[in-house]
């Protein structure tokens, strides 16, 4: 027997969605996201999921009130973004906004060399995509 597949990332966000079943189907279609795992619930609920995209991953859920998760929906803001590498973020663009991102920054290469966009999904979470990865400009103390 192999061992199971453990993703090497140590962050993996939650993230909340009135119709986590829609969104996850939206996010495998729009980024390219694989749908691993998912613990469904009564009326049509995500209680869990897992969705991997290189060696990261995400956590999709439907709203819990009893412990105040709610889909940035209902909030009069953005409370967090979500910085994703892919390596062909020209490619990623097109396919995101064919699939109905709403473009919140253009695709442009940045003046540290990074190239990338930002959008928000159906239930205005935040996602930038380029090919940047953090580390390149940090000083050891």
């Amino acid at each position: 027997m192999s061992e199971p597949y453990r993703s090497p990332s140590d962050i993996y966000p939650s993230l909340i969605y009135e119709d986590a079943p829609a969104a996850i189907d939206w996010l495998v279609r729009a980024f390219g996201f694989t749908c691993r795992f998912v613990v469904p619930g009564e009326g049509n609920r995500v209680e869990h999921s897992e969705l991997s995209l290189g060696t990261g991953v995400i956590m999709v859920a439907s709203p819990k009130a009893e412990t105040h998760h709610v889909s940035p929906k209902s909030l009069t803001g953005i409370s967090q973004a979500l910085s994703v590498y892919v390596e062909d973020p020209d490619a990623h663009h097109e396919r995101a906004i064919a699939a109905g991102a709403k473009l919140v920054r253009p695709l442009q290469t940045e003046d540290y060399g990074a190239r990338g966009y930002m959008v928000l999904d159906p239930e205005d979470h935040l996602w930038y995509f380029g090919n940047y990865r953090p580390g390149e400009y940090w000083q050891d103390k």
